[in-house]
């Protein structure tokens, strides 16, 4: 019988795979047939990385994960650890939560907040509401967890899903490791985490929302020691619903505070119809600040652009002449050297302009302590997202999240509309203080003249304890790579693929041969989203 059932279920996972793939093809049959095409041709990670966004859109995808998940037959074993407690907020199902904290072997209580506090028997505590369920070996993860957990850590919180009526399950969320400003504008910890509580904490707790409350008083008392939650990277919850994302207001402008100087570099060649454009949006940019502008030209030698350049007013820019070959990370280097400003922006010349406060909204982020590069929402010029920050490991190398999204989607939780830490953000838009960029040697010339360059500050600014930020309300449009094209000749590919050896063996972010996975995650990624797709997808 056994050998009968494997041979059904897989039988069953193929022809839902087929089904995931009809999906894709009825979405997009274009994009469907060019990455068969590109498989065709032997080009797999190029099929992969277009393949990976349409399939993961399919209705179905998460029905393969969790068949993929219940082959694999990794049954949870019973572990030791801290007595748990959930407390559990009346409603309908409630029945069914209670029964599987039983199976869990989870104490629950769903008494008013002083009585959960005199049984003073476990500092753990798990925030429940009725009808949510906890997924089979969630109480031997979370013990697991709690057990190697140090003194300084007071949450540790899980990736759910939301189950149906009829015990179906859908819409999975695979969350990042702790990012503080995002949470801040989505609470991914209410309802799916476990406290370590202090008496305090228990006090006069409101009915209605307890669970919020004491999640918030806990995160306040670790922030305050200096720590941060811990994320179990797996799905423990089933839940009936879940706080849902709150796009954050405009960000606010105050034209009489003190505001630092800044300076920003614009490399360019040619393209005098770009430049100007670029130009004339910095002209128009509100800033109380300072302000300069470097122009670091690549051997124009368009006459146009020749005379352009040539009556550029000292008021509107100073121009840095650097020939020879395009190496984009000596010109910036030889940029920030010269430059007066407290701040640096990185700025392509092919950055289109719209919004008079880009610049302050960047600024005010990069001020932060513990703040390193902060980059904004990149939009095409037909209005979908270029850029949403930068997830490491995808295709082996890093790739720009969220993109061909348009901003209005939901996209994966609204992530793309939503204020956050990134690994890395692109310099097709840069701000950073001058300073930390000169103390980390600004970028690597040598080994990423081109590509990647932006990658690699990024993490050392990280290595040194500034996180990079994506902050999505400021909003430019990029025409990218127009000035400079594409690398589809043989020596810009050579090159590419020489940047791209050096990244993985740095930063390690290689896909491991057997398996594809990341070998060095991206934190704010997640392992069973497509390694393939900046799309946050999941992994099939």
């Amino acid at each position: 019988m056994t050998g009968g059932n494997t041979k059904l279920d897989a039988a069953r996972r193929a022809l839902l795979h087929v089904a995931v793939h009809a999906d894709a093809l009825r979405a997009a049959p274009r994009a469907w047939l060019l990455a068969a095409w590109w498989r065709l041709c032997g080009k797999r990670l190029r099929s992969r990385s277009q393949m990976a966004p349409l399939l993961g859109a399919s209705p179905r995808a998460y029905r393969l994960w969790l068949m993929a998940q219940a082959e694999a037959d990794d049954r949870p074993q019973p572990v030791e650890g801290p007595a748990i407690v959930a407390l559990v907020e009346d409603g309908p199902g409630i029945e069914r939560t209670l029964a599987s904290l039983r199976r869990e072997g989870i104490e629950h209580i769903a008494a008013p907040a002083a009585t959960m506090r005199d049984a003073g028997h476990a500092a753990w505590i798990m925030p429940l509401q009725a009808g949510d369920l906890l997924a089979e070996g969630a109480g031997g993860a979370y013990r697991h967890a709690a057990a190697q957990a140090g003194p300084g850590t007071h949450v540790l919180y899980a990736d759910d899903d939301i189950i149906g009526a009829d015990g179906s399950r859908g819409r999975p969320h695979f969350k990042p490791d702790w990012n503080a400003d995002l949470f801040e504008h989505h609470d991914f910890l209410t309802g799916a985490s476990l406290l370590r509580v202090g008496a305090s904490d228990l006090d006069d707790l409101p009915r209605g929302n307890r669970a919020e409350v004491l999640t918030r008083r806990v995160l306040a008392r670790t922030a305050a020691e200096g720590a941060h939650p811990l994320h179990v990277r797996a799905i423990l919850h089933h839940r009936c619903d879940r706080p849902a994302p709150i796009r954050p207001a405009a960000a606010r402008h105050d034209p009489s505070s003190s505001q630092p100087s800044v300076t920003i570099i614009v490399p360019t060649r040619n393209r005098v119809d770009l430049l100007r454009t670029c130009l004339q949006g910095i002209a128009d940019t509100r800033y109380a600040g300072a302000l300069d502008v470097i122009v670091i030209d690549n051997d124009s030698d368009d006459p146009e652009a020749l005379a352009f350049l040539k009556g550029l007013e000292p008021e509107t820019a100073r121009v840095l002449r650097h020939p020879g070959a395009f190496n984009f990370a000596a010109m910036n280097n030889r940029a920030v050297e010269q430059a007066t400003g407290r701040m640096v922006c990185l700025l392509n010349n092919d950055i289109e302009i719209r919004d008079p406060h880009w610049l302050e909204t960047l600024v005010r982020q990069a001020l932060r302590p513990e703040v390193g590069a902060v980059g904004p929402q990149l939009l095409y010029p037909d209005g979908r997202i270029q850029h949403a920050g930068v997830v490491l490991g995808v295709g082996g190398g890093a790739a720009h999240a969220h993109r061909l999204l348009r901003p209005e989607e939901e996209g994966y939780f609204h992530r793309h509309a939503l204020p956050q830490f990134v690994s890395a953000v692109t310099a097709a838009c840069l701000v950073a203080q001058r300073s930390r960029i000169l103390e980390v040697g600004g970028m690597d010339e040598r080994n990423f003249a081109v590509a990647f360059n932006d990658v690699d500050l990024c993490l050392k600014l990280k290595a040194r304890g500034w996180q990079s930020f994506y902050e999505p309300r400021a909003v430019l449009i990029h025409h990218e790579s127009v000035s400079r094209g594409l690398d589809r000749d043989p020596v810009g590919a050579a090159r590419l693929a020489g940047e791209l050896a050096a990244l993985k063996e740095r930063w390690g972010t290689g896909l491991d041969p057997n398996d594809g996975s990341e070998r060095a995650a991206d934190p704010f990624h997640h392992p069973q989203l497509s390694p393939f797709s900046g799309r946050f997808v999941v992994r099939i």
